[in-house]
């Protein structure tokens, strides 16, 4: 059963779009499908035996998702063209961890009246999701997140393993933008 557009409830308000925007861009990241990123997802997935992965930059209109498992080329399409690449901010739970700034495990989505609304529960079938947020210093830069079609028990060894990644890509992130800024910069974040 579909919930009236009318009945859900608001997705947070992120007040932090720009200031991520801009320092992806400091970090040289951008809206494109990112090899290493698909990499990293396929790693998570298969780690957290989830069918279904993702590294995922938030902008001010929509998600972007830069690591995707199963990647474009999986499913032999372009990855400049594939659709699954990017979705609404309404859409999905990753909005909420990064306007929140902490994990968060959905074991069963339908346990829970704020999400069971959710447009991917009745558009793509999610029923369970782990995310965390990608912090950089102070700000959020986006979240990595596994999803699964069941119901599934993420326990405290999961969430708990999610964040350790998302930490782990954070310094991978800093490490490739300081080699593209050369050897005496490491990108340091400066805040607002």
């Amino acid at each position: 059963m579909s919930i009236p557009l009318a009945f859900r409830l608001v997705t947070p308000i992120d007040q932090e779009a720009p200031r991520r925007a801009a320092r992806l861009r400091e970090l040289g990241i951008r809206e494109e499908p990112d090899p290493e990123f698909d990499e990293f997802a396929r790693d998570l997935a298969h780690s957290l035996d989830a069918p279904f992965a993702m590294v995922n930059l938030i902008g001010p209109e929509r998600q972007y998702f830069a690591g995707l498992y199963p990647s474009s080329r999986d499913r032999d399409l372009d990855p400049s063209a594939d659709p699954l690449r990017t979705m609404a901010c309404d859409h999905g739970y990753c909005m909420y961890v990064v306007t929140r700034g902490h994990a968060m495990a959905l074991d069963e989505v339908k346990d829970y009246h704020l999400f069971a609304g959710n447009p991917v529960v009745d558009e793509l079938g999610i029923r369970a999701y782990l995310g965390a947020p990608l912090i950089d210093g102070a700000e959020t830069l986006g979240t990595i997140c596994v999803v699964d079609t069941e119901p599934h028990d993420w326990g405290a060894h999961g969430v708990a393993f999610i964040k350790t990644r998302a930490a782990e890509l954070v310094e991978t992130i800093r490490r490739r933008a300081g080699l593209r800024n050369g050897p005496a910069s490491d990108v340091p974040y400066k805040g607002m």
